[in-house]
C-alpha cells in the first residue's frame, strides 16, 4: 500500500450490549446485505472478500471501531473471538491489494466518513 485507505468505514459499537447487537451493527455500519449470516465466520468472510468492500477500495479499506471499550469489559470472550476475527481477516489480506486495516479507535463515534479527508 503505498498510500493511505482510499475508504473508511465506521464500526460504531457504542451501546451495544451483546453478540447479536454487535453482529446488527456489522449489517448497519458495512453496509452487509440482510443475509450476512451473523456469525464469527461469516464476519471473516466479508471482511475477507472485497466483494462486500464500497466501491473505490483500490488500496485499503480501513476499518475504525469505535465505541468498543464499554463491550468489551461487558462481554469479554466476544470481544476476544472479535479481535481474533479482525486479526485473521487483515493477517489474510496481508501482502495482497487491496489491503484491510483495522483500527480501535479512542474518542467519539458522532461522524462516519465515507473518505479520508483531503
Amino acid at each position: 500500500m503505498t498510500g493511505g485507505p482510499d475508504r473508511i468505514r465506521v464500526l460504531d459499537l457504542e451501546g451495544v450490549k451483546d453478540k447479536a447487537g454487535f453482529m446488527d451493527r456489522c449489517v448497519r455500519d458495512l453496509e452487509l446485505p440482510d443475509w450476512f449470516g451473523r456469525n464469527w465466520d461469516a464476519l471473516f468472510d466479508v471482511l475477507t472478500d472485497v466483494s462486500f468492500w464500497p466501491d473505490g477500495s483500490e488500496q485499503a479499506l480501513l476499518l475504525s471501531v469505535v465505541g468498543w471499550r464499554p463491550y468489551a469489559s461487558a462481554r469479554p470472550e466476544d470481544w476476544e473471538t472479535a479481535l481474533d476475527v479482525f486479526t485473521d481477516a487483515v493477517d489474510r489480506r496481508r501482502g495482497r491489494d487491496p489491503r484491510l486495516v483495522i483500527a480501535l479507535t479512542l474518542g467519539g463515534s458522532d461522524h462516519t466518513p465515507s473518505q479520508p479527508p483531503v
